[in-house]
């Protein structure tokens, strides 16, 4: 099994930014892909971004260019750098760990609040 545990989350002015870090811990060998998702209230859960253990990143569209993922492999840590915020950018996030055999971890998720 894997745990995800997420921070960063919180409130923020529309502009501002925030950092999201989320931790793994116990089988951290079996994960390949770590990301990304939100989910905002009456909508469904959408990816945000994702990066895999060799470093190659995907972002959903509304989030490219404001939004950057990283990676510390010997933290087993994923990053989400949120920039240019936007009040639709708040959603609950969650972090994601897939492993090398498409099994989903997930963490409890952090609120985002972003007011205009």
């Amino acid at each position: 099994q894997v745990q995800l545990v997420e921070s960063g989350g919180g409130l923020v002015q529309a502009g501002g930014s925030l950092r999201l870090s989320c931790a793994a811990s116990g089988s951290t060998f079996r994960i390949n892909a770590m990301g990304w998702y939100r989910q905002a209230p009456g909508k469904q859960r959408e990816l945000v971004a994702v990066i895999t253990d060799g470093g190659n990143t995907n972002y959903a569209d509304t989030v490219k260019g404001r939004f950057t993922i990283s990676r510390d492999n010997a933290k087993n840590t994923v990053y989400l750098q949120m920039n240019s915020l936007k009040p639709e950018d708040t959603a609950v996030y969650y972090c994601n760990a897939r492993s090398w055999q498409q099994q989903d971890f997930w963490g409890q998720g952090t609120q985002v609040t972003v007011s205009s």
